[in-house]
């Protein structure tokens, strides 16, 4: 029996020791994000043939070395540790025409992560073997942006699908990056507790007053979908929301955000002005990184609308996430009831937590 009651009217949340427990917080390491789409980059590093990208599965949590390089503009996704001696391979962006060679002692792969040669072992039984080759792993694109899994549980396309269909229109591909308004931020609570917090506007009126301001919380709605949800913020005016076209389902809508979140860490919202994608990245179980990362579609909409003071409202939620951090060690604590129309979100969240709880 699941821990979560899929009727959210006879549902409790999940039990309060999900956000501190050190044993849970190691299974949802081994056992959850690995299986889970994440997030890599964008198509800026990766625009020509030999272009190659390292990176970390999940920084400062999943640290598995892996890298990402473009073969003739078909991008492959490979494990970054030498076969030999365990050395990792490629430690900063570049162009790796020549293949890849271990600086260590020179073991060669070509682009797509096939052994090639190694000096000194010609006398070694059963060599090369498929162990010699760099372990491969999915790697999907979707607009500009890539996504890899370790060993993923789902298709890219049922975790991706519902977004592409509402928001495919825009002309994501020519979205600039904007350093300067990406940003870090370090939170004192569990990364469950700050998506839980993202994906509700239950607490928009009570902990945000500037967006009250630019968001009709009357006829703010969460839609449900397999491994996804979206939060579709409706304006108050027309003067700071998208110019829709005729076929989209939000036709006549006043929209002035699409909050997309993707399971179990990942948040995409679009706004007039651009994108801003929400990277959540548990640390330990009582403290998490988030990155935000800005895509610039209109510059002249910047700072207008729902999408203005992004930092302010990330400090307003922050403060509150804390708090709550605090409250759910409460011996007087354990779980609470949902709102069956402002909570929808936060119940498919933990129902999908709950499958991974009860197998731990």
């Amino acid at each position: 029996m699941s821990l979560v009651n899929s009727n959210i009217k006879k549902s409790k949340t999940i039990p309060s020791n999900f956000y501190y427990s050190q044993s849970l917080f190691n299974g949802i390491k081994e056992n959850l994000f690995p299986k889970y789409w994440q997030f890599v980059c964008d198509q800026r590093q990766l625009n020509n043939h030999g272009d190659a990208f390292p990176y970390e599965f999940i920084e400062n949590f999943i640290e598995e070395p892996l890298l990402l390089v473009n073969n003739d503009n078909t991008i492959n996704s490979m494990s970054n540790v030498c076969t030999h001696r365990g050395n990792i391979l490629v430690e900063n962006p570049m162009n790796l025409n020549n293949g890849i060679i271990c600086r260590y002692h020179g073991r060669k792969f070509d682009s797509c992560g096939k052994f090639k040669f190694m000096p000194k072992c010609e006398d070694v039984e059963n060599f090369p073997s498929e162990h010699d080759n760099l372990q491969n792993i999915p790697v999907k694109k979707w607009k500009q942006f890539y996504f890899t899994s370790i060993n993923p549980e789902i298709k890219f396309n049922e975790l991706i699908k519902e977004m592409d269909e509402r928001v495919g229109w825009m002309p994501i591909e020519s979205f600039t990056f904007s350093k300067e308004r990406s940003k870090e931020y370090i939170v004192n609570a569990n990364w469950a507790l700050y998506c839980d917090n993202y994906l509700e506007g239950f607490h928009i009126p009570f902990v945000h007053q500037g967006l009250t301001e630019n968001l009709n919380y009357a006829e703010y709605n969460t839609e449900i979908f397999k491994y996804s949800n979206l939060q579709l913020g409706v304006g108050k005016g027309n003067e700071f929301c998208f110019n829709l076209p005729s076929d989209s389902v939000d036709y006549n809508k006043k929209i002035a955000a699409y909050y997309f979140w993707l399971f179990p860490n990942l948040m995409f919202n679009f706004y007039p002005w651009g994108l801003s994608i929400n990277i959540v990245i548990p640390i330990g179980p009582e403290k998490t990184k988030v990155k935000f990362l800005s895509y610039i579609w209109d510059e002249s909409k910047l700072n207008t609308g729902a999408g203005a003071e992004l930092d302010k409202v990330e400090q307003e939620d922050e403060e509150i996430v804390e708090q709550v951090q605090k409250g759910v060690k409460s011996r007087f604590y354990d779980r609470g009831h949902f709102s069956p129309t402002m909570e929808k979100g936060v119940h498919h969240f933990h129902l999908l937590l709950s499958k991974f709880i009860s197998d731990n």
